[in-house]
């Protein structure tokens, strides 16, 4: 079967199964959160930070535990600028042309197939980006905020409560596994440059080990009697 076929049936194909698995996780961090990791840890960030602003004597704890969240995140967002300035310079330097000449093939449509996969490589890793530096924002502001005294001034509550503070860290931590699951997305494009067959086998295979990565029945009690669901549907909901 020509190549060019092949790129515009398989990859789609890829492309679809890894949309569709991680539509599925949506939905069962919406509604069974308890048997998903992101869930699982969802609901016990929110105890984490009930835990810490309980007591005063925790706030150096807490503000180390965010410092590594925000240093994790700085990390990503540092690797996927880097990547993304050194695929564009590739770009501008004629790398198209040098994709084509791999695989021997010098036609414009080959070039511009080159060209694709090089921008959306590009794409991803500027997404990836974009995502952990919305991951390192809210880390900062839950920084602040997990410290804030709650102080009544007039008959009125001053500070923020555990709730809130949970909720910004909560949308911290989705942005950061968004930007990582961008990182993931990048696996199966570096491999189309190769060949569409490679990308969708790298597709079906990231799918099977992010479904052991992702789901957890280790809750599956708390779950069966309506335990612990609600908090984390709310989360999403406001993070949504």
């Amino acid at each position: 079967m020509e190549k060019g076929l092949l790129d515009f049936t398989i990859v789609p194909g890829g492309i679809a199964i890894m949309l569709i698995y991680h539509f599925w996780l949506l939905r069962q961090i919406l509604r069974h959160p308890t048997t998903t990791i992101i869930g699982i840890n969802a609901l016990n960030r929110q105890l984490w930070v009930h835990a810490m602003m309980e007591d005063s004597k925790n706030g150096i704890l807490a503000v180390q535990t965010l410092r590594n969240n925000i240093m994790a995140s700085t990390l990503l967002a540092s690797t996927a600028i880097m990547l993304s300035c050194a695929i564009a310079a590739l770009m501008s330097s004629g790398g198209g042309g040098q994709c084509a000449s791999i695989f021997n093939t010098s036609s414009s449509s080959r070039n511009l197939t080159c060209t694709m996969k090089f921008f959306s490589i590009l794409i991803c890793f500027l997404l990836a980006f974009l995502l952990n530096v919305q991951s390192i924002r809210y880390f900062s502001h839950a920084s602040i905020l997990i410290n804030v005294p709650n102080m009544a001034q007039n008959g009125r509550n001053t500070g923020v409560s555990a709730e809130f503070v949970g909720r910004i860290m909560n949308r911290g931590a989705y942005f950061w596994s968004l930007g990582l699951r961008a990182f993931y997305f990048s696996f199966p494009l570096f491999l189309w440059i190769f060949g569409a067959i490679h990308m969708f086998l790298c597709c079906v295979f990231m799918v099977a080990l992010l479904y052991f990565l992702d789901v957890s029945f280790d809750f599956a009690a708390e779950e069966s009697n309506g335990k612990g669901g609600e908090c984390c549907r709310s989360e999403m909901a406001g993070f949504v």
